[in-house]
């Protein structure tokens, strides 16, 4: 039997229980999709590429699976790259499939040609150009098997349109891989090691990245914390891995993280650093950076360990085998902090939570903070959160509180903003029984709007909440504090109805103008079917606070109001 180099996609992605392709046609890619015509795979059409990748990106990060986008080859392929990049940088596992034109016109500057595999050379973890019908098979293994190992990442393949219409012989496939799929099992002897700094630690703090996410760790580490009772704070792409409900939770630290996780952060004599990467929006100021802590360094990837911040003991390995094996420690006894050793520690936090909390001032305006404490309340936590970029991306870290895994879902390393609706809607459309909310701001929400249409196609019942200050909020901020209030190109108050959007999409819109309306509009949005949006005319000036300016010691941070503490 002879099959196509279509046929022979779609037999790899039927191996690698693929259910979903995120996509959008093109001349080049005309002959997989009619053979997508005859498989049994849904497919989401979008309106826009980059909604794709940000759509598989999302799917992949609650499924735990690898997104799989299709797209055409010239401009559908660079369309792509942004979302390539976002995924690269926050490890999600993705495999992206684009067209490209006959291989005999490669390098004549061919109708919609582009060299998609140099352009997206230093945003993906690998990416393969297919030049001929029997390496088709083994290339989309291998693409499948580099996403997901190791430090996941995604994985360009670039299909010409002759080798996908080009026929072979079934028995001639080739399928051998050379990539194990396996666990990186860290070093005992490293791990032994760790015991006696952590026997003899009198102020330790874990702080949890997203490694433990993508390691699917979070119960180890949440047993190994609660049993040993160290306190726990996590970075942007590590919030869920601890529940926020837990006595032992500090919040979020670094630039935008809470007052007590930054000076447990800074006052600690032990770190345990585990999936993280330390970077700038983590250390601020990295000399100044937890002086006075011995640092155990956790970690998947070598390329990581000692690269911004220097550890004091490093463990190369995969985050869930490393805590199992601190966890058989703690089992067998070998393993304890007495509760008198830690005390003091505990106390000295519990009095930084007392005296600097969470807080924001009420007015006559809605305040974005209320809008995302509201929604935690009325959801009990348990819906799925995307975000865009911005303010709305940091209140909804504070004021969001996460209790289970895979539950908050945004663009920490790139900052894209435009990701949260496509990634809302593949989130949905891999948890269909869940709620999902995308918060969002009146900038970042009209980067990728177009994929509301989306939703609405396939009925995605993907909630938006939209934190309308009529500002890019974030970069107005900066203008106000570092700036003189020069707001240079940061007012956003020309700008559509979004009830009226959302209803010319065939979507459902609401609107809050005033803080006794928060909870009603977010109830019956919640309650409506299908896609809504929710638009909330917040306060235009609201800073993000604490913060902590750019290369400044963590210790010194604004409260509002100038009040700075150190």
């Amino acid at each position: 039997m002879q099959l196509t180099g279509s046929q022979i996609l779609f037999k790899i992605l039927k191996e690698e229980n693929v259910d979903t392709i995120f996509g959008y046609p093109g001349g080049s890619v005309m002959d997989i999709y009619d053979e997508l015509f005859r498989q049994n795979i849904k497919h989401i059409l979008v309106r826009h590429e980059q909604g794709a990748v940000h759509a598989a990106d999302g799917y992949a990060r609650v499924s735990g699976k690898v997104g799989v986008c299709l797209v055409t080859s010239g401009p559908g392929a660079t369309n792509t790259v942004t979302g390539l990049a976002n995924a690269y940088m926050d490890s999600i596992p993705l495999v992206v499939f684009t067209g490209q034109v006959q291989t005999w016109l490669i390098g004549n500057d061919a109708f919609q040609e582009v060299d998609i595999t140099g352009i997206t050379r230093p945003c993906t973890k690998h990416n393969f150009l297919v030049r001929r019908i029997e390496d088709v098979a083994t290339t989309i293994k291998e693409a499948f098997r580099i996403a997901r190992s190791g430090r996941p990442g995604p994985v360009l393949v670039d299909l010409p349109k002759d080798v996908i219409q080009t026929r072979i012989d079934e028995a001639e496939l080739k399928y051998s891989i050379s990539l194990p799929d396996k666990p990186v099992i860290p070093n005992a002897k490293r791990c032994a090691k760790a015991l006696d700094l952590l026997k003899k630690a009198q102020k330790p703090v874990i702080i949890s990245g997203g490694g433990v996410l993508l390691g699917r760790a979070s119960e180890e580490l949440r047993s190994f914390a609660r049993v040993l009772n160290i306190p726990v704070t996590s970075t942007l792409m590590g919030l869920g891995t601890f529940p926020a409900s837990d006595p032992l939770w500090l919040g979020m630290l670094g630039m935008h993280g809470t007052y007590y996780a930054n000076m447990a952060v800074s006052y600690s004599d032990l770190l345990i650093a585990v999936g993280v990467r330390f970077d700038d929006r983590v250390t601020s100021n990295v000399e100044a950076f937890a002086p006075h802590a011995q640092i155990i360094h956790i970690d998947i990837d070598p390329a990581s360990i000692d690269k911004i911040v220097k550890s004091h003991l490093s463990i190369v390995g995969d985050c869930k085998p490393a805590l199992q094996w601190f966890n058989k420690e703690i089992t067998s006894g070998r393993l304890s902090l007495p509760a008198e050793q830690i005390k003091s520690w505990r106390q000295q936090i519990r009095q930084w939570k007392e005296k600097f909390p969470l807080a924001y001032c009420r007015s006559k305006k809605i305040k974005p903070q209320c809008v995302i404490e509201t929604l935690w309340k009325i959801t009990n936590g348990e819906a799925i959160i995307t975000t865009e970029v911005g303010q709305n991306q940091m209140w909804t870290a504070q004021f969001y509180r996460f209790d289970r895994p895979n539950t908050f879902i945004s663009s920490g390393g790139l900052g894209t903003m435009g990701f949260g609706l496509p990634a809302a809607i593949g989130a949905q459309v891999a948890c269909p029984g869940k709620l999902v909310v995308d918060i969002a701001g009146d900038g970042s929400i009209q980067m990728n709007i177009q994929e509301l249409a989306t939703a609405v196609q396939y009925n995605i019942p993907v909630k938006v909440v939209i934190l309308n200050n009529n500002f890019l909020g974030m970069v107005r901020q900066w203008q106000e504090l570092f700036f003189d209030k020069r707001y240079s190109h940061t007012d956003m108050s020309h700008a559509p109805d979004f009830v009226k959007l959302a209803e010319a999409y065939g979507a459902t819109g609401f609107r809050a103008s005033a803080p006794d309306e928060v909870e009603t509009v977010l109830k019956k949005g919640l309650h409506t079917r299908g896609p809504v949006m929710m638009d909330f005319e917040v306060e235009p000036e609201e800073c993000v606070y604490p913060m902590v300016k750019s290369g400044d010691p963590l210790t010194e941070m604004s409260l509002g109001d100038s009040n700075i503490v150190a």
